[in-house]
């Protein structure tokens, strides 16, 4: 895999070709998104992450045209999302994390379906299916039944089918839900080079590590937006506490002792170490040496670290499900 995936170059196009103001969409009482603003370049990798029911997946049915607003303006590849929704159905590729395929046709058959729906020209037709083929890297899949592909390959061919007749924008709704790591890594290359020649990517996940992969993310927590940046500018200006990585001999059973204790915000288990987020002026390395060697584990150190966007992510919705919104930009709290 190309390693200069992980952190992508942000397109030096500036056109914009999403813009959403104020949208909201309420089911009676409830939220579902909640007078939300931002925008998308030409030719970005856009992320939207969030918890289930963050609005995440109504954000990107009401940019589509499947759903009505309740309110506020919103535009994709140039059209209104309240007056033509029936002409950015036409310049949009959407792909959601069932993969709408059929299984009883073969991968060749489901792309011609699906180029035979998009209207594209018996001229050209065959040989879009070969280059999507190509792409995906199924070839020597073509005649295999959609229903016996694993779920990597099930993916690859989704995404074929989004594309089929190039447009201007994808939409892909938790597309790498359910599927293995491997091949949740080659899917981002495939994403990547396609996002090269110019298309543009609106991409819905909960998965953290994935936050690298976009040029431009924004975090959602019950309907509204907590953070939008770059992965590193968030990391940078929307963690306001500090985060230690403690080191001793019985991680999960420090974690348990460490939950809950005035002053610590969150502890979690990453990998051998834990993370421990405490305000800035709580004196953490006296604390958490005196409560762990109190339960006899032996602690080997207790250093500053640097958060990752899972911390900051957990740190943003904790504020926000405790309505505790001090500590976030004004905009933000709007």
């Amino acid at each position: 895999m190309n390693s200069t995936l992980q952190h992508p170059i942000a397109p030096t196009d500036t056109e914009l070709i999403i813009e959403v103001q104020n949208l909201s969409k309420h089911y009676d009482s409830l939220k579902a998104v909640d007078g939300i603003t931002f925008d998308v370049r030409k030719g970005e990798v856009f992320g939207i992450l969030g918890p289930n029911g963050s609005g995440k997946t109504t954000t990107i049915r009401m940019l589509c045209g499947i759903l009505q607003p309740s309110g506020g303006t919103g535009s994709a590849a140039g059209f209104d999302i309240l007056k033509d929704s029936e002409k950015i159905k036409s310049r949009i590729g959407y792909m959601s994390q069932k993969f709408s395929l059929y299984d009883d046709l073969t991968v060749l058959e489901n792309l011609r379906f699906y180029a035979g729906v998009q209207a594209i020209p018996r001229s050209t037709r065959k040989e879009r299916v070969r280059e999507m083929l190509e792409l995906a890297g199924l070839v020597n899949r073509q005649e295999q039944l959609t229903a016996h592909l694993s779920g990597g390959w099930k993916q690859r061919l989704a995404l074929s089918c989004a594309l089929i007749h190039k447009p201007e924008i994808i939409f892909l709704d938790e597309p790498t839900a359910g599927v293995d790591p491997v091949s949740r890594r080659r899917f981002w290359d495939m994403i990547h080079q396609i996002s090269d020649t110019g298309a543009t990517f609106l991409v819905t996940t909960h998965y953290m590590d994935e936050a690298e992969q976009f040029n431009r993310l924004l975090f959602m927590s019950q309907g509204k937006i907590i953070a939008e940046g770059a992965p590193e500018t968030i990391k940078n200006e929307h963690f306001h506490n500090e985060l230690w990585k403690v080191e001793c001999d019985k991680p999960a059973r420090a974690l348990r002792e460490l939950q809950g204790l005035e002053g610590i915000t969150d502890v979690s288990l990453p990998g051998n170490a834990l993370h421990v987020t405490t305000a800035k002026s709580f004196p953490a390395p006296e604390v958490i040496q005196r409560v762990l060697q109190k339960s006899r584990i032996s602690v080997y150190s207790v250093s500053k670290t640097r958060p990752s966007l899972e911390d900051v992510f957990v740190s943003l919705t904790t504020l926000a499900a405790d309505g505790q919104n001090g500590n976030l930009p004004a905009e933000e709290t709007k």
